[in-house]
């Protein structure tokens, strides 16, 4: 079975989910041997960076009347404070306040290998087995002065922990954070584009060194094998992909069904990896052999999707128009209408950063406006259930003059790889 993107998100695009299409053909591992890691000039978020990123969130706490937010392990826990943790029935738990310093929670026998990971901070709160965390969260915000008000949380934090602070902290209302922490993460810096720009490189030229070694027979886990061993010999992490053939490839997150290359198939591919946490997301879409009239023309038809969603992308315009004028474009042809197939069955885009799938998205209806900062994929793919699909994917970032390509899309079928932006 190939495993779909979907899961490898909910696996947290971790080296785990990779292995586990590691294949066992070994004409699958011959590409690549010689390539090297190209990830050395760029650098990790720093201490610096992570603080003034600490004080912007306070900034926004202030403006929005959150006395204070909590974090479970994940992106949003490592963005602010650098401490790379994983969720149990355990809690572990970053406080940040809007005034004072930020405070961890964790349980007494996790206190090393949690401080291990800090990269700023001294206040670690410890519980042991028979005790409640959520005393000590009430605790740090007695410390910070703080006797009742608003605790902001995000809409992945788990419901035990809502429970266990409006017990351990009744005079606490519970609301959103997400005015904070989107408030922050959903605008990149000069760094954070730096770093995604490498993830991207590190992608696209493992496609390169893969694309034109597919050989008949070849299973989607050998396909992806070979591409995960690229980006692996290329200095990325958190590697994930998925490779779907033939009829497969109509169905965007893949097909429980055997699938093997054979001459003339649609070889749809979508891959990424990190590097020092900043994902790529790049899908490619090739023909093994010699394409059809057809294949080309819906090749050419999401080219021309991705090139409108790129020039409607404009500082200023609602994310939502976007996808609006892709589907427009495409209804003109006769796929759809909306996100019916023959057609475009998913949105255009979404936003991306430490997470594959982050806030904002280009779909339908979103009126969020497009500003400096904010980084997307664009995939306006085409899906014929019964026959193929299409799908080129390359993700861009806002600038003060408009959007910008972190990968430019290939020039055709014929020469299907691209380059970087």
């Amino acid at each position: 079975m190939t495993l779909s993107k979907r899961d490898f998100f909910k696996l947290g695009a971790a080296a785990g989910g990779a292995a586990l299409l590691a294949g066992t053909a070994t004409s699958s591992l011959r590409a690549s041997d010689s390539l090297q890691p190209i990830t050395g000039d760029v650098t990790p978020i720093g201490v610096d960076e992570r603080k003034a990123r600490v004080a912007k969130a306070q900034r926004l706490m202030a403006e929005h009347g959150i006395d204070a937010i909590l974090l479970e392990p994940g992106s949003a826990m490592l963005y602010f404070t650098g401490i790379s943790w994983w969720r149990s029935e355990r809690l572990t738990a970053v406080v940040i306040p809007r005034e004072g310093e930020i405070a961890v929670v964790t349980p007494f026998f996790e206190e090393p290998s949690v401080r291990e990971s800090m990269t700023f901070g001294s206040d670690v709160r410890t519980w042991n087995e028979h005790e409640n965390p959520f005393e000590r969260v009430a605790g740090i915000l007695k410390d910070r002065g703080l006797k009742g008000g608003k605790i902001g949380l995000e809409d992945t934090v788990r419901y035990f922990i809502v429970e266990g602070l409006k017990k351990a902290a009744p005079g606490f209302e519970i609301t959103s954070a997400l005015d904070v922490t989107l408030g922050c993460r959903m605008y990149k810096s000069a760094h954070e584009i730096a770093l995604m720009r490498k993830a991207n490189e590190v992608t696209l030229t493992a496609y390169s060194q893969v694309w034109d070694k597919l050989e008949a027979g070849m299973t989607p886990a050998d396909i992806t094998a070979m591409m995960r061993k690229a980006q692996a010999s290329l200095g990325g992490q958190g590697i994930w992909g998925m490779a779907l053939l033939a009829e497969a490839s109509a169905y965007p997150h893949g097909s429980g069904q055997p699938q093997t290359l054979k001459e003339g198939d649609i070889v749809l591919m979508d891959c990424g990896c990190q590097v020092h946490g900043y994902q790529s997301d790049i899908s490619r879409t090739f023909v093994f052999g010699e394409p059809t009239k057809r294949q080309r023309e819906v090749w050419n038809t999401v080219r021309r999707g991705q090139q409108i969603a790129f020039e409607t992308a404009q500082v200023g315009t609602p994310a939502g128009a976007v996808d609006d004028a892709v589907r427009k474009m495409y209804e003109g042809l006769g796929y759809g209408p909306g996100y019916k197939t023959p057609g475009l069955s998913h949105r255009t885009g979404h936003g991306i950063g430490m997470d594959g799938h982050e806030s904002v998205n280009f779909v339908h209806g979103e009126t969020t406006k497009l500003a400096p900062g904010m980084c997307f994929s664009n995939e306006p793919g085409l899906y014929i259930f019964g026959e193929f699909g299409v799908r080129l994917e390359d993700c861009i970032h806002m600038t003060d003059a408009g959007p910008a390509w972190f990968t430019v899309p290939p020039e055709s079928l014929d020469k299907p790889i691209g380059r970087m932006g």
